[in-house]
């Protein structure tokens, strides 16, 4: 048994990585290939670097091709003398939620400050032997996805210490041009909902960072230094298959930019006892409960969400995953539900999954709220979509003066 779990794990996790380092699932005959900040850092900045001791906030898919930026700096002799670890780990070793200790990288031998654990903005004596601080993560679009926390907090800590702080950008996977959902509350600001901002935000991290500083949703009493390294070739109409760059996962749990993508709309079973598709094949792309029973009027309902959307009724077993889905929902237990599959991404997926969401409620006998649900919906009105009240396809977000706002900090056509 011990074997065939094993076998598993390595099919479920490691090969979706290795085909994302070998080229593209999905294919753009179109596409434009786009040059990541950290390529553009590479060909123009390193003189910049010379006699600097240089920090690195960084996690697996801070790479250009299949080489993490950090090996490929300190084979540029960059003078690298700490690394900072998100969510998930620096080199992406740990699963959603598991608390990062510090450490040392086993490859480099460099010390690893974790930011999320006990301590997730950068100390005084962190940044103590540190002159610039890099920061480079792919961002999925997702105002609960906490990179963008964790650039925040890393933006106050540097600010205070006088650290400059370079941003290498990505794309937004979701595009540019695409701004769904609720914008966040003062009474839901958390670590998963740090700014007032939409669901999906069309913002890459650059813009995020500049939106952050300009608008003062972080606190300094003097700027921070910030230099976006920005990307070439990008285009805000773009969503991921339109880069020509490699997928590589920003979590575990999302393997291919058709989780990331649904994931915008999905999320929300995190916020209940219904199990989101973790400990299985394909996460938020999975959905259900030992408890769910739908109806064949249901199963309709729910096939003709979008025509973008292929929708299967399956039967499916969470089981532990470790480093990827430790303890998931209905650990081994035969839990009913659906499988979502993409045919093309010409959708709002946040729209989509809340009106699959609430008609997913409907099918099951019994089910739990928890206060996460409002962290990262970032209000109470998806209540009246719970309680029929609302219709998904009817939902108004009002994000006009949003939009108005972030217009002042877009650096890309």
């Amino acid at each position: 048994m011990t074997s065939l779990i094993r076998i598993f794990i390595f099919l479920f996790y490691w090969i979706p990585q290795l085909s994302a380092c070998s080229g593209p699932a999905e294919i753009n005959p179109e596409r434009t290939e786009v040059r990541t900040g950290a390529e553009v850092l590479l060909e123009r900045y390193l003189d910049e670097m010379e006699g600097l001791r240089v920090g690195l906030v960084m996690n697996p898919t801070a790479r250009i091709g299949s080489t993490h930026l950090l090996d490929t700096l300190l084979a540029e002799g960059v003078n690298i003398t700490a690394l900072f670890a998100p969510e998930h780990g620096f080199r992406g070793e740990a699963g959603a939620g598991e608390i990062i200790e510090d450490g040392v990288d086993q490859a480099s031998g460099l010390p690893v400050f974790s930011l999320y654990g006990s301590t997730r903005k950068p100390t005084g004596e962190m940044l103590k032997y540190v002159d610039l601080l890099i920061f480079d993560m792919q961002d999925v679009g997702a105002r609960f996805y906490t990179y963008i926390a964790t650039l925040g907090l890393v933006l106050e800590a540097a600010a205070e210490h006088r650290v400059p702080v370079w941003i290498l950008d990505r794309p937004n996977p979701a595009g540019g041009d695409f701004v769904s959902g609720w914008i966040l509350e003062e009474e839901f600001i958390s670590f998963v909902g740090p700014f007032p901002i939409p669901i999906a935000h069309g913002l890459t991290m650059g813009e995020l960072a500049a939106m952050m500083t300009g608008e003062r949703w972080i606190e300094f009493e003097n700027p921070p230094v910030i230099r976006v390294v920005e990307m070439e070739g990008w285009r805000r109409e773009m969503k991921w298959p339109d880069t020509g760059l490699n997928w590589v996962p920003p979590s575990p749990n999302l393997p291919a930019f058709e989780h990331a993508f649904v994931y915008l709309g999905t999320v929300f079973y995190e916020g209940t006892s219904l199990s989101e598709g973790r400990g299985t094949t394909d996460p938020f792309l999975t959905i259900g409960d030992p408890g769910t029973r739908l109806t064949p009027d249901q199963l309709e309902r729910l096939k003709a969400v979008s025509e973008s959307l292929r929708i299967d009724e399956i039967s499916f077993t969470p089981v532990s995953i470790p480093g990827v889905a430790p303890a998931p929902k209905h650990e081994n237990r035969l839990s009913n539900g659906i499988r979502i599959s993409v045919s093309d991404f010409g959708f709002d997926p946040v729209k989509a999954g809340l009106e699959i969401f609430t008609l997913m409620l409907d099918a099951t006998d019994e089910y739990e709220l928890r206060n996460f649900l409002y962290l990262l919906a970032g209000t109470r009105e998806i209540d009246r979509l719970i309680s029929g009240e609302l219709s998904a396809k009817d939902l108004d977000f009002q994000l006009e003066p949003f939009l108005e706002s972030r217009s002042h900090y877009l650096l890309y056509p």
